[in-house]
Protein backbone atom coordinates (compact mmCIF):
# COMPACT_ATOMS: atom_id res chain seq x y z
CA UNK A 1 0.00 0.00 0.00
CA UNK A 2 2.80 2.51 0.19
CA UNK A 3 3.20 2.88 -3.02
CA UNK A 4 -0.57 3.92 -3.51
CA UNK A 5 -0.31 6.40 -0.94
CA UNK A 6 2.94 8.13 -2.27
CA UNK A 7 1.01 8.71 -5.08
CA UNK A 8 -2.17 9.92 -3.36
CA UNK A 9 0.08 12.12 -1.00
CA UNK A 10 1.86 13.71 -4.22
CA UNK A 11 -1.46 14.52 -6.11
CA UNK A 12 -3.17 15.77 -3.22
CA UNK A 13 0.34 18.15 -2.05
CA UNK A 14 0.71 19.76 -6.06
CA UNK A 15 -2.87 20.27 -5.36
CA UNK A 16 -3.29 22.66 -2.55
CA UNK A 17 0.11 24.21 -4.04
CA UNK A 18 -1.47 24.93 -7.08
CA UNK A 19 -5.06 25.90 -6.22
CA UNK A 20 -4.31 27.00 -2.42
CA UNK A 21 -6.56 26.25 0.85
CA UNK A 22 -10.08 25.72 -1.48
CA UNK A 23 -12.18 23.21 -2.54
CA UNK A 24 -10.32 22.81 -6.28
CA UNK A 25 -7.36 22.20 -3.43
CA UNK A 26 -8.75 19.24 -2.27
CA UNK A 27 -10.83 18.49 -5.78
CA UNK A 28 -13.88 19.52 -4.86
CA UNK A 29 -15.57 21.94 -7.43
CA UNK A 30 -16.94 24.74 -5.09
CA UNK A 31 -17.62 25.04 -1.28
CA UNK A 32 -21.62 24.23 -2.31
CA UNK A 33 -21.00 20.63 -3.10
CA UNK A 34 -18.70 20.34 -0.43
CA UNK A 35 -20.52 21.48 2.29
CA UNK A 36 -23.51 19.58 0.91
CA UNK A 37 -20.98 16.04 1.10
CA UNK A 38 -20.28 17.32 5.07
CA UNK A 39 -23.73 17.58 6.00
CA UNK A 40 -24.24 13.59 4.79
CA UNK A 41 -21.15 12.60 6.57
CA UNK A 42 -22.51 14.47 9.99
CA UNK A 43 -26.00 13.05 9.89
CA UNK A 44 -23.96 10.45 11.89
CA UNK A 45 -23.45 12.61 14.65
CA UNK A 46 -25.51 13.50 17.84
CA UNK A 47 -24.77 17.33 18.27
CA UNK A 48 -27.05 17.57 21.52
CA UNK A 49 -23.65 16.11 23.75
CA UNK A 50 -20.12 17.16 23.42
CA UNK A 51 -18.18 14.60 20.84
CA UNK A 52 -14.89 13.85 19.18
CA UNK A 53 -14.23 13.48 15.49
CA UNK A 54 -11.37 11.66 13.65
CA UNK A 55 -10.76 13.80 9.87
CA UNK A 56 -9.50 11.44 8.22
CA UNK A 57 -8.48 13.03 5.07
CA UNK A 58 -8.99 16.25 6.42
CA UNK A 59 -6.85 18.84 3.99
CA UNK A 60 -6.84 21.98 4.93
CA UNK A 61 -9.65 21.93 7.58
CA UNK A 62 -12.97 22.70 5.55
CA UNK A 63 -14.65 20.72 7.85
CA UNK A 64 -14.38 22.78 10.66
CA UNK A 65 -15.64 25.95 8.16
CA UNK A 66 -18.96 23.55 8.03
CA UNK A 67 -19.19 23.32 11.95
CA UNK A 68 -18.76 26.92 12.26
CA UNK A 69 -21.42 27.58 10.40
CA UNK A 70 -23.62 25.14 10.67
CA UNK A 71 -22.73 24.09 14.33
CA UNK A 72 -21.62 26.83 16.36
CA UNK A 73 -22.23 25.82 19.43
CA UNK A 74 -21.35 22.55 19.13
CA UNK A 75 -18.53 21.18 21.39
CA UNK A 76 -16.79 18.93 19.06
CA UNK A 77 -12.69 17.86 19.80
CA UNK A 78 -11.03 17.25 16.27
CA UNK A 79 -8.66 15.50 14.97
CA UNK A 80 -7.20 16.08 11.40
CA UNK A 81 -5.73 13.66 9.78
CA UNK A 82 -4.02 13.62 6.35
CA UNK A 83 -1.17 12.36 3.79
CA UNK A 84 0.14 15.39 2.63
CA UNK A 85 2.26 17.86 4.75
CA UNK A 86 1.34 20.89 2.98
CA UNK A 87 -2.22 20.09 3.82
CA UNK A 88 -1.72 19.72 6.88
CA UNK A 89 0.69 22.53 7.33
CA UNK A 90 -2.31 24.76 5.61
CA UNK A 91 -4.59 23.37 8.49
CA UNK A 92 -2.32 24.46 11.49
CA UNK A 93 -2.16 27.39 10.02
CA UNK A 94 -5.40 28.06 9.39
CA UNK A 95 -6.60 26.86 12.82
CA UNK A 96 -4.29 27.25 15.30
CA UNK A 97 -6.40 29.38 17.96
CA UNK A 98 -9.50 26.78 17.24
CA UNK A 99 -9.08 24.82 21.03
CA UNK A 100 -9.32 21.31 21.13
CA UNK A 101 -8.31 21.28 17.53
CA UNK A 102 -4.94 18.66 16.34
CA UNK A 103 -3.70 17.92 13.07
CA UNK A 104 -1.28 15.28 12.34
CA UNK A 105 0.43 13.82 8.98
CA UNK A 106 -0.20 10.29 8.57
CA UNK A 107 -2.01 7.14 7.18
CA UNK A 108 -3.71 5.94 9.85
CA UNK A 109 -5.75 7.41 12.49
CA UNK A 110 -3.85 8.38 15.49
CA UNK A 111 -6.42 8.26 18.43
CA UNK A 112 -9.97 6.54 19.08
CA UNK A 113 -12.81 8.87 19.02
CA UNK A 114 -16.19 8.85 19.29
CA UNK A 115 -17.09 9.13 15.32
CA UNK A 116 -14.50 9.39 11.96
CA UNK A 117 -15.49 11.22 8.59
CA UNK A 118 -13.62 10.67 5.46
CA UNK A 119 -14.84 12.71 2.71
CA UNK A 120 -13.88 12.17 -1.10
CA UNK A 121 -11.21 9.98 0.06
CA UNK A 122 -11.92 7.22 -2.12
CA UNK A 123 -12.72 8.57 -5.68
CA UNK A 124 -9.42 9.75 -7.10
CA UNK A 125 -7.81 5.83 -7.86
CA UNK A 126 -5.11 7.47 -10.01
CA UNK A 127 -5.21 4.83 -12.49
CA UNK A 128 -4.81 1.89 -9.95
CA UNK A 129 -5.83 -1.66 -10.76
CA UNK A 130 -9.22 -1.74 -9.56
CA UNK A 131 -7.99 -4.85 -6.97
CA UNK A 132 -5.62 -3.20 -5.39
CA UNK A 133 -7.29 0.24 -4.81
CA UNK A 134 -10.20 -1.35 -3.40
CA UNK A 135 -7.58 -3.59 -0.83
CA UNK A 136 -6.50 -0.03 0.02
CA UNK A 137 -10.17 1.10 0.74
CA UNK A 138 -10.37 -1.71 2.84
CA UNK A 139 -7.82 -1.28 4.93
CA UNK A 140 -8.49 2.57 5.59
CA UNK A 141 -12.32 1.69 6.56
CA UNK A 142 -11.42 -1.38 9.05
CA UNK A 143 -8.59 2.09 10.80
CA UNK A 144 -11.91 4.14 11.29
CA UNK A 145 -14.29 1.27 12.41
CA UNK A 146 -11.06 -0.24 14.59
CA UNK A 147 -10.94 3.59 16.20
CA UNK A 148 -14.29 4.57 16.36
CA UNK A 149 -16.15 3.93 19.64
CA UNK A 150 -19.87 4.56 18.03
CA UNK A 151 -18.95 4.73 14.23
CA UNK A 152 -17.76 6.24 11.15
CA UNK A 153 -19.43 7.98 7.84
CA UNK A 154 -17.92 7.72 4.58
CA UNK A 155 -19.13 8.30 0.91
CA UNK A 156 -18.12 7.32 -2.93
CA UNK A 157 -18.92 7.74 -6.10
CA UNK A 158 -21.71 6.21 -7.99
CA UNK A 159 -21.43 4.57 -11.45
CA UNK A 160 -22.64 6.08 -14.71
CA UNK A 161 -25.44 4.54 -16.00
CA UNK A 162 -23.73 4.24 -19.52
CA UNK A 163 -20.71 5.51 -19.52
CA UNK A 164 -17.26 3.80 -19.46
CA UNK A 165 -15.83 4.05 -16.38
CA UNK A 166 -12.76 6.42 -15.74
CA UNK A 167 -8.94 5.16 -14.74
CA UNK A 168 -8.78 8.23 -12.27
CA UNK A 169 -11.74 8.02 -10.40
CA UNK A 170 -12.85 4.91 -8.47
CA UNK A 171 -16.97 4.57 -8.91
CA UNK A 172 -18.69 1.53 -7.17
CA UNK A 173 -21.88 0.60 -6.46
CA UNK A 174 -23.49 0.87 -2.86
CA UNK A 175 -23.98 -2.98 -2.16
CA UNK A 176 -20.52 -3.75 -2.65
CA UNK A 177 -19.29 -1.63 1.14
CA UNK A 178 -22.41 -2.07 2.20
CA UNK A 179 -21.69 -5.55 2.36
CA UNK A 180 -18.11 -5.12 3.31
CA UNK A 181 -19.34 -3.02 6.49
CA UNK A 182 -21.85 -5.21 7.77
CA UNK A 183 -20.47 -8.52 7.03
CA UNK A 184 -16.41 -8.05 7.46
CA UNK A 185 -16.73 -5.46 10.17
CA UNK A 186 -19.69 -6.22 11.82
CA UNK A 187 -21.97 -2.98 12.10
CA UNK A 188 -25.26 -1.57 11.76
CA UNK A 189 -25.00 0.29 8.33
CA UNK A 190 -27.66 3.18 6.68
CA UNK A 191 -27.01 4.23 3.17
CA UNK A 192 -27.58 8.01 2.20
CA UNK A 193 -28.62 9.09 -1.79
CA UNK A 194 -30.56 11.30 -4.08
CA UNK A 195 -29.18 14.23 -2.68
CA UNK A 196 -28.04 16.47 -5.36
CA UNK A 197 -24.77 14.32 -6.46
CA UNK A 198 -23.79 11.09 -7.97
CA UNK A 199 -22.75 9.42 -5.25
CA UNK A 200 -23.88 7.98 -1.47
CA UNK A 201 -22.64 8.33 1.35
CA UNK A 202 -22.42 5.21 3.96
CA UNK A 203 -23.63 5.67 8.30
CA UNK A 204 -21.59 2.92 10.06
CA UNK A 205 -22.38 2.46 13.45
CA UNK A 206 -20.98 0.17 15.94
CA UNK A 207 -23.33 -2.38 16.87
CA UNK A 208 -22.77 -1.85 20.55
CA UNK A 209 -23.94 1.96 19.92
CA UNK A 210 -27.29 2.68 19.45
CA UNK A 211 -29.05 1.41 15.82
CA UNK A 212 -29.42 4.20 13.56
Amino acid sequence: MRGIRNRVRAHYSEAIEQHGPTPLGVDWPNVASQHLRFLQLLKLCDFDRPFSLNDFGCGYGALLDYLALRHRGAVVTYNGIDLSPPMISAARRRWAKRPRTTFVVASRCANTADYAVASGVFNVRLGQPLETWEAYVEQILRDLCDHSRIGFAVNFLLPHDDATVERELYRTPRSRWIRFCREELGCVVKSLSGYGLREFTLLVRRKSSQVL
